[in-house]
This record gives C-alpha cells, structure tokens and sequence, in this order.
C-alpha cells in the first residue's frame, strides 16, 4: 500500500477505540461502493455518495450517547451504519420496499426513526436546523443532560433557516452542535461563489457563539474534539459551531458527474481520504495488518450479501387509495364533547384567551411561542397574565423569525411535547411558510412521525390594517394534505376547536378573525368541551337555499336572512381541512340551492373548490347554478371606503336574491 502522510495522532485514544472507528468507517464505505453497483444496474434510484466524507458522520455519531438525537444530511451514511440500524432495513428503504421507513413514500435519507434517534433531512435543507433546536429546548427544559446534533453543508448555510437557527439557539442557551460539512461544493458550485469569509465557523462571532474548525477527514481529531465539545455541552447548555474542511470527491449525485472539478484538486484529496489515512497509520503503528483488513472487509461484504438478499425478498409497497389517505393523519380521539351545561357569556378574544389557558393547565408538556407573547400579553392580549401563571419556560417571546419557531415546534414534537406558535399577525405566515407545508404537512405521511403543532393566525380585514395585517389567507394552505385548518365564527366554538387542535396531535392552522375579537359575545362553556374538527354548524335551518360560509362572513350572512320569504339552511363550516362533505351534500340535496360567502377572493379559494365538489356531487338536486361571493381580486386596501367596497358584505343580499329568483 502507498504511503499517505495522515498527521493523525493515535495517541490521543486508545487501540481498541481507534480500530473502533477504523471499522465504523469502512462499513458504509464498502456499502456506498456496493450501492454505486446497484445504482448502475437500474437496482436503486438514486445516491448521494458521502465517500470520503466518512470520518465526519461516523466520528461525531460515536462521540454522542445513544440516546442523544442527531439530524444528517444525505452524505452521512455513517450516522446510520454507527448508531446500528439493520442494513437490510436501510436497503429495504433505498428500493422503496414496505418494510423500509417510509413504506416507499420517500427515498434515501428523508425519513426518520425514533428508535434509533435519527431525524432525516427533506429536500429543504435549512428547516433542520430549526428542529434540531426544537429537540434541544425540550432536552434543556426536561433538564436531561443531553445535546443534539445536526448537519448541514457550506451550502445550506446560505439559507435564511441558517441564521434563524443559530439565532435562537444562541438566545435560549439551546445544547445544539450545527456542525457544516464544507465539502467545497453545492452541486457544481465552488465555495468562492458561496461566500466571503475565511470560514464558516467565523460566522458564529455574529451569534455570541463558540466555533471550531476541525479536519474533516481525520477521524481521530473529528472524534477526539466532538466528544470534548460535546461532554461539555451537556454540562453547560449552549449552542456550538463546528466548521469540518473536507471534500466531496463524486457528483451531488451520481448522475451530476465531477468534470467541473480541477483533476489536481481531486488528487489532493483523493490523497486525504479519512479510510485510507487512518488505515495507513494502523498499519503503520502495527496495531492491524493487511490480512485484517482483507479479512474484515470480507467479512462486511458478505454481511451486506446477506442483508441485500433480506432486503431484495421484501415487498413491494402494495397499497390502496383508503390506506394512503388514512395514514395523511395521525388518528385521533375526542374525549371531552359534552358539556355539564354551566355557560359565561363571554366576547371571543375572552374565549381563546381561557381555551389556550385551560390547555396550557392541562399539558404540562404545553409551550407557547411567539413575538411578544410574554410580557407584553401579545398584540392582541391573548396571553396577558400568562407569563406569571406559566413561567418564561412555557411561554416564550421569540425574535423575528417565523420560519425557525415553526420548526422549533416540531422539534418539542419530535421530542414528545406539544407547541403553539402564535403568529402575530396571519400575513406574518407567509416567512414561515416552507417548514408548514414541506414539513409539518408530510411527517406522518412519509414516516409516522406527529407534528403536534398548532399556529394561531390572527387574520381578517374590516379593521383598516391595510395589505400586510388584514388577509385571510386560508386558501394558502388549502391544497396541502396532512395540515388541519379550523376557523371558527362564535366565542363557544372558539374555545372548543382550540382545545380540540391543542389535543389533536397534528398540525393545525387555527384561524381567528381580529374583527370578531372584541365585537362577538356568545354563551361559552365553563368547562373544557372539545368540538370535534371536521364538523360543520347549522346555524339555522331552511328548505329553499343552503348559504355555505366560515369566520366573521357567518356575522355577514345571518342579519340578512329576515329580509327573505323562503327559509335557509346557513352552515358554518368551522373547519375547512378535513371538510364536512357529508354536511353539505345532505343540506343541499334538500334545498337544491346554493351561496358560498367567505371574505377571501374567489380566484383559487376554499369556496372555489367546495363549488366545483357540489357540482360533481349534486348536480341532479340543484335548481340553480352553484353561486359563490367573496372579496374581489385585489390586494386588501387599507382607507375604509376602499375596505369596505373590497369585502363582499354590501353584494351578499342582491346575490342570495339572484339565488332564490333563478
């Protein structure tokens, strides 16, 4: 074998450990060279190759305790060999088999395991770092002594979930490591394009953070400093930033190619490879010979045979359309539906305030999140006197930063707890909006892992608040599978469907009118009474037409009625996600007419769809066409008279006229 100067210090461990690590690195090296085998033969659909990167994912995992979560990116094939996963369960998961970890519903390292304490990536590479500080704050509230680990490359420090993360962690004291594999490229892209400064880890100075930089491919220094850091961390809760230099020697993926990098490039590092360093010193040191290595590499061929077989004998996923769709969501049961009759009447901001109140006394495990939620009592004073009932643990203010409390919250969800996370205002949403729709939506989907998060949405026009503090932006997140979507119109269902959604272990968009808050009273149970989500009201009850609406539109519609003859079914909806279609097509077929009024715009709206649904399903009952109203297709003005001919209010009567006269 040829000489490789290693600059490893073997001395820093003892022989048993650092042939330990030897060995925990030639594992999933010879499973990638396998795997580039298969990928070429058409046997898997794709690879990200971590070779040569080795030293980085198998170094950090074996200084962590087992029980420690860690989040890798798509390179550490290391993680999963190190924390001892079955490779035939690994495979089963790359050819998308039944028995892998997403039951074939997402491929190579976009899952997750609770067993094993791994949580994968997805495709959006920032929302991890979030998480991890999600997992971090619980481990430091249940004071476990624990650290959490996550990974990300050069590249996804450029994203804005980047600094998010960092930020957080470093203004709550969270025990996170974020250790950046720079890797010299992101895709085909060099590090000079990415960004200015010497090192990454000098970044942490912005964020009073502690930073290194470690030799990625020296597994001895990777391991040695990672569990000095990371012993510390435990003892001293706070964030760390770890920079490890290293190379990606093959394409993004395989099918990317290297061409655009320089062969002397290459050579250099092919010269730094962490297995052949590492290997070269052992056998320098006498401690192996080659005949070890020979006959250990046999030995974990043979065992990756072995497992390919299991994997390859595994079922294809068999599925049906009824199971897809129950497995969107996490099942749930309603226990607290009746109430002992004893009512307050109350506004409906009173009735959210006691809601989130009565579920913060009954989840221990409850942590609200949000910007100026705590002191102050929010913008709306939801959450006055909460910060001295609950403590600053539990009730969180938050810096700006949307996106990263989103994924904090699934972070306490991962980690067993519950999350609230107010946004201050719904328009507010739209910076949070990758880690809902990509992360929260589609965790129990791809690998039955809960997202028990609700986000309050202050929304709604009528208070002259303008473009950016008046939308109702439902119809942003109607199109995506797995979130929930409540709005409710009355103080007793504001209360029952939040603590509904605070139970529900999924993630739920809680959307509360501003306009209602102060103006609506209504008779609200004393006690905690679920209303269960999915469930449509009939507010009154008719046999000529069916007004179909939700939120403050319910306060529109109902004043109107009296003006009429014929007598009206008005349903509010209260949840949007899942959708009462059984309500509305059981009112319908009995009046055989139809208004949809909501206050959003009609193009690509909820009320657009559920037309289109009556129209496939009751097009035999109607004696009119489907009719629908909304606001019209402009931004939310913000001068009164603007507002007021922007909402549909004025037009609803001449349209439920032009209904009942067709």
């Amino acid at each position: 074998m040829s000489s490789i100067s290693s600059g490893i210090e073997l001395n820093q461990i003892n022989h048993e450990l650092a042939l330990e690590l030897y060995k925990g690195m030639l594992l999933p090296r010879l499973v990638e060279e396998k795997m580039l085998i298969l990928l070429r033969q058409g046997r898997i659909s794709k690879w990200f190759s971590g070779i040569g990167q080795e030293a980085i994912a198998v170094g950090v995992t074996m200084a962590m305790q087992s029980d420690e979560y860690i989040l890798p990116m798509h390179r550490n094939l290391g993680v999963f060999t190190s924390r001892g996963i079955p490779l035939w369960k690994l495979f089963a998961q790359w050819q998308g088999k039944l028995e892998g970890f997403t039951k074939g519903r997402d491929r190579s390292f976009h899952f997750g395991t609770q067993e094993y304490k791994i949580i994968g990536m997805i495709s959006h590479l920032g929302p991890q770092l979030g998480v991890a500080d999600g997992i971090a704050l619980a481990q430091k509230l249940r004071n476990s002594q624990k650290a959490t680990v996550v990974f990300t490359g050069e590249g996804g420090t450029s994203e804005g979930d980047f600094h998010e993360a960092l930020n957080v962690a470093s203004v709550w004291d969270l025990p996170v490591l974020f250790c950046i594999e720079n890797n010299g490229y992101g895709l085909s892209t060099p590090t000079s394009e990415q960004y200015r400064c010497e090192n990454l880890a000098d970044r942490a100075i912005g964020y009073g953070m502690e930073s290194h930089v470690i030799d990625g491919n020296n597994i001895i220094e990777v391991y040695h400093k990672t569990s000095q850091i990371l012993e510390d961390m435990r003892k001293n809760p706070r964030p760390v930033l770890i920079e490890f230099k290293t190379f990606r020697r093959r394409g993004h993926e395989e099918a990317s190619g290297t061409k655009y990098v320089p062969d002397e490039l290459m050579d250099y590092w092919e010269q730094r490879d962490p297995v052949r360093m590492l290997e070269q010193e052992l056998l320098d040191k006498q401690y192996i010979t080659s005949a070890d290595i020979l006959e250990w590499s046999d030995e974990i061929k043979s065992q990756i045979e072995d497992h390919l077989n299991i994997a390859f004998a595994k079922a294809e996923p068999n599925s049906t359309i009824e199971k897809e769709l129950a497995d969107v969501y996490k099942p749930v049961t309603y226990n607290n539906t009746t109430s002992n009759g004893e009512t307050e009447n109350i506004r409906f901001v009173d009735a959210i305030h006691k809601g989130l109140k009565s579920a913060m006394r009954a989840h221990e495990d409850l942590i609200i999140m949000g910007q100026d939620i705590a002191d102050y009592g929010g913008v709306f004073k939801i959450t006055d006197g909460f910060l001295e009932e609950f403590g600053k643990d539990r009730v969180r203010n938050t810096p700006i930063c949307e996106s990263a409390i989103v994924e904090v919250a699934m972070g306490l969800s991962i980690a067993g707890m519950k999350a609230v996370v107010e946004m201050q205002f719904a328009d507010f949403v739209s910076s949070g909006f990758n880690p809902i729709v990509n992360y929260l939506a589609k965790s129990h989907y791809r690998w039955n892992q809960n997202a028990d998060v609700v986000i309050r949405m202050p929304c709604g026009a009528g208070v002259g608040a303008g473009p950016f503090h008046s939308q109702t932006n439902e119809s942003w997140f109607y199109t995506i599978p797995g979130l929930k979507i409540v709005y409710p119109s009355s103080p007793a269902d504001a209360k029952g469907l939040l603590i509904a959604a605070i139970n529900d272990p999924n993630p739920v968009l809680y959307f509360e009118h501003k306009a209602l808050y102060r103006s609506i009273y209504g008779d609200v149970p004393i006690d905690d009474v679920e209303i269960e989500i999915g469930k449509a009201r009939l507010v009154c009850e008719g046999k000529d037409a069916t007004i179909i609406t939700y939120g403050a539109a319910v306060h529109w519609v109902l004043p109107l009625i009296g003006d009429f003859e014929e007598t009206m079914d008005v349903l509010d909806l209260r949840t949007l996600s899942p959708l009462d279609v059984e309500t509305i097509l059981t009112s319908i077929k009995k009046t055989g007419r139809v208004l949809l009024v909501s206050e959003d715009n009609l193009t690509g709206s909820v009320s657009s769809d559920i037309a289109s649904m009556i129209g496939e399903s009751c097009f035999e009952y109607l004696d009119a066409p489907v009719m629908r109203i909304g606001s019209i297709d402009t931004p939310i003005p913000f001068h009164k008279d603007l507002e007021s001919d922007y909402l549909p209010q004025k037009r609803i009567k001449e349209s439920l006229k032009s209904l009942l006269e067709y």
